[in-house]
């Protein structure tokens, strides 16, 4: 088993060790006697770093896992030649990775005791992601007024810069400090992170001496998930990050608005409004379009053998009005097949025919555009379609004619 280093240290951020194993598989890896790097555990991710040798050889650290019986692996970019058990090695953790980390950690774990203490909403789940962490509460029901109540006392915490101590008990006295939630009986031995007066826990991660060394508490995104509610939040400079990124994304907003920050989600949702009464008025235009345009085709359109043939090819009309032209043709007439395309903005075609005419519009369209290599189908009097070549619209029109039904 791999001496764990960073159990006692958090800010242990060099160390020396000797070379325990070398795992054989397709990657390079080192197992120490013991380590501060942190392997991927409970919701926190692992360290990264580099490991070095006598004779300078600087070996990149790309991720660290546990095995079950309790040993450390650490994988890196290369394996020197010659690297052997016995090897000494001096090992130097990313120290801002690892700062990110405790200050994520830390922070779920005062988040979580927040949510507790007001509400009675355990947590039953923690991850820690590349840009946000998240934990899932037990609780059917989660309002925003809560979130805001759980985010402030969180922060006050970290204001009240409270110690936070590292302590191991055995199983049966943790049983009796009151601990937020027992882990599964695995081990004999904890190790309690205790985050003065305020919250008690068995955990295993880095973590800061004192919560004013986690800087502020984020809570972002929430989501109703299966077990609960899902509350993502972001911590120290993590959360300053998002906080600047998020500002920049307003203000340029405001800038493209001409407004204040403040009033872009007035602007936003007036702008949508607006969109809307645009989209249902070009629509209405549309309709009036294509029944005018279904008027002027009738009548320019001769009847054979008391049916009218309507073809007609557009450019830059899209499928839909194709769709109203022919609703409105068929409609507007007991005996018309109408055979319409449009070269752009999409190569395609709409057949329809007036009901109770004998052609199946759904296969002339299949039989129509798999020649050409594109796709469709329909039902009996209404078919759509589109194929990769305006160029070969009209011939397309012309083929389909010539196979009606008679």
């Amino acid at each position: 088993m791999t001496q764990r280093l960073y159990y006692h240290d958090s800010f242990l951020y060099s160390f020396e060790a000797e070379v325990r194993e070398i795992p054989g598989g397709p990657r390079p890896a080192l197992i120490l006697d013991r380590t501060a790097f942190y392997p991927t555990s409970g919701g926190q991710v692992y360290d990264t770093g580099v490991i070095s040798t006598d004779t300078n050889e600087n070996l990149k650290v790309t991720e660290v896992a546990e095995t079950e019986d309790g040993r450390i692996i650490h994988y890196l970019e290369a394996l020197p030649k010659g690297m052997k058990p016995g090897t000494r090695i001096q090992g130097q953790i990313d120290a801002t990775r690892r700062r990110d980390h405790m200050q994520q950690h830390t922070g779920q774990h005062v988040l979580s005791a927040a949510f507790v203490r007001l509400y009675g909403m355990p947590t039953v789940s923690f991850h820690m992601g590349n840009d946000y962490c998240s934990i899932d509460l037990d609780t059917p029901t989660l309002t925003k007024e809560q979130v805001e109540q759980a985010e402030l006392r969180a922060n006050e915490i970290v204001i009240e810069n409270r110690a936070v101590q590292i302590r191991f008990v055995t199983r049966n006295e943790a049983g009796k400090l009151g601990l937020r939630k027992i882990p599964p009986a695995d081990r004999d031995e904890l190790r309690l992170i205790d985050i003065h007066e305020f919250d008690l826990n068995a955990c295993g991660g880095t973590h800061v001496n004192q919560t004013g060394q986690i800087g502020c508490i984020l809570l972002r995104k929430t989501e109703k998930v299966r077990q609960g509610w899902r509350v993502e939040f972001v911590a120290g400079q993590r959360a300053v990050a998002t906080a600047r990124r998020d500002f920049i994304t307003i203000t340029e907003a405001g800038a493209i608005f001409s407004v204040h920050i403040y009033d872009v989600p007035q602007q936003i949702r007036k702008s949508l409004e607006e969109i809307r009464a645009l989209r249902k008025h070009r629509e209405q235009s549309l309709e009036e379009l294509a029944e005018v345009q279904a008027i002027a085709l009738l009548a320019e359109t001769q009847a054979t053998e008391g049916r009218r043939v309507v073809i007609r090819t557009f450019s830059k009309r899209e499928m839909n009005f194709l769709k109203l032209l022919a609703q409105n043709l068929t409609r507007l007439d007991m005996n018309v097949v109408a055979l319409l395309g449009t070269t752009s903005p999409q190569p395609s075609l709409v057949f329809a025919q007036s009901p109770g005419l004998p052609t199946d519009m759904g296969s002339l369209m299949q039989q129509t555009v798999s020649t050409l290599g594109g796709r469709g189908g329909g039902s009996k009097d209404m078919a759509q379609g589109g194929i990769p070549n305006w160029d070969a619209i009209e011939a397309a029109l012309k083929n389909a004619a010539g196979s009606l039904a008679v």
